[in-house]
């Protein structure tokens, strides 16, 4: 039987979310006759974390559904066997990239791909604890009668179509924006985006002072566009799909534009995670959308569709700690941007090159772009750092506030933003060993 690994990665109370996406693992398992590995890695606090546990005790059986609740003690104990068996260079290094003391968006999702090759899965599907998912009226619906209303689920849509050959897909989706000659390609990611608020929790800045916010978000767009192409990309960052609610299904089997979808709502199959890893950079938004970039500069076929998932701000980030918690993450994601589009750069020029004669993600080329990166000059990224001061201290108030914090670690920040991308050709150069090492791991408690 296919197994397919559905993930919750969280450090945050979030039953609600985890009652919800238990469904959609029982939906998954009911509708596709799969094997769904519900596996939610928490790194919750200990009055959270038993909170979680009683709510995953709590979960009603379902055929098909495997559920894994694993806190940071069993991931680090699954993570050093799998080190330990890989006979990689540095393997504290390795295990300190993999479970890092710090918020790191790409590593959690690591340790969910590792834990879903040693269980054998093909796919992998995230979603986030600040979302959750919209509904339909059932009698609109085609899956369940009944009155009331019935969630819509993207894992409907990420099994209908993963690994699949594109030229198969093809009659299953709504429309084809896929250029022939990648037909004979497998299907090697399928999401959606987002409704709700933004991704990114800039919202604020906007109300005080638009001008400044188009100084800040503009730090995120890439060099070279005209201005008014800019000014559309700066009005457009990390809002998803806006605010319509979904009605009906509309999917696009093409080349997935990593603009069009979001981290909370994908799937992608191992022959992409099995290859490389997401960036393990600390304190830094964003850094978990690698991927999505690498299926399309390698010209990888993806499905595109419209069950987006609503976004939500929790309370924590409105908190003084939250807040400045929150804009390193930011200043540390506006300092990240010129070295991931140097290697974006990169891998779009390389493109069919970017896989081997199997149709395989050429992992040792994707480190060669990443450590060519780290050859850029510091200079922009000071100057990165001067505009977000100059923003900040315009705002006033506690952005005033955090933009001293800033400033009292700027050639931390800068120094970390160059090595976020060393570690991270590290970590690819020893993704193979790891991978292939999850195979023969023994003793473990799912």
């Amino acid at each position: 039987m296919r197994r397919v690994c559905l993930t919750l990665p969280t450090n945050r109370a979030c039953s609600d979310t985890l009652r919800a996406v238990a469904e959609e693992a029982a939906y998954g398992a009911r509708r596709f006759g799969v094997e769904v590995h519900l596996l939610v890695l928490d790194s919750s606090e200990a009055p959270v974390l038993a909170g979680h546990r009683e709510t995953v005790d709590g979960l009603p059986p379902a055929p098909g559904v495997v559920v894994h609740h694993l806190d940071e003690t069993e991931q680090r104990a699954f993570l050093r066997e799998v080190i330990a068996r890989s006979d990689v260079a540095a393997p504290d290094r390795v295990l300190d990239l993999m479970l890092p003391s710090r918020v790191s968006y790409g590593a959690c999702t690591n340790r969910a791909f590792l834990i879903a090759e040693a269980l054998g899965c093909a796919s992998v599907h995230r979603r986030d604890s600040d979302s959750r998912y919209q509904s339909l009226p059932r009698s609109d619906s085609e899956r369940l009668d009944g009155g009331g209303s019935e969630p819509v689920f993207p894992i409907h849509h990420e099994l209908t179509s993963l690994g699949r050959r594109a030229a198969d897909v093809a009659g299953l989706v709504s429309r084809s924006r896929l250029d022939p000659a990648y037909a004979d390609r497998p299907v090697a990611l399928v999401g959606g985006s987002f409704v709700g608020e933004m991704s990114v929790d800039v919202e604020e800045i906007r109300r005080l002072d638009p001008a400044v916010y188009h100084d800040v978000v503009g730090l995120s767009v890439p060099d070279g566009y005209p201005e008014i192409w800019r000014r559309n990309l700066i009005a457009e960052s990390f809002r998803g799909a806006g605010t319509t609610p979904f009605t009906s299904d509309l999917t696009t089997l093409t080349r997935v534009g990593p603009t069009r979808v979001d981290m909370c709502n994908i799937g992608f199959t191992r022959e992409v995670y099995g290859r490389v890893p997401l960036p393990p950079a600390t304190d830094t938004i964003g850094s978990d959308y690698f991927l999505i970039h690498l299926v399309h500069d390698a010209r990888l076929p993806g499905v595109l569709h419209n069950r987006h998932i609503i976004n939500f701000h929790t309370g924590e980030r409105r908190s003084d700690a939250g807040f400045l918690a929150y804009q390193r993450r930011l200043a540390k994601f506006l300092l990240s941007t010129p070295y991931f589009d140097a290697v974006y750069g990169g891998m779009a020029a390389a493109g069919d090159e970017l896989l081997d004669a199997d149709g395989q993600v050429r992992a040792s080329a994707v480190a060669g772009f990443v450590r060519d990166s780290t050859r850029l000059d510091r200079v922009e990224n000071a100057e990165r750092l001067d505009v977000v001061d100059r923003s900040f201290r315009k705002l006033g108030g506690r952005y005033a506030g955090a933009a001293d914090v800033l400033a009292a670690e700027r050639e931390r920040l800068l120094d970390e933003a160059r090595a976020d991308m060393e570690e991270f050709a590290l970590l690819i150069d020893a993704w193979g060993p790891l991978t292939r090492s999850t195979k023969s791991v023994k003793g473990i408690t799912w």
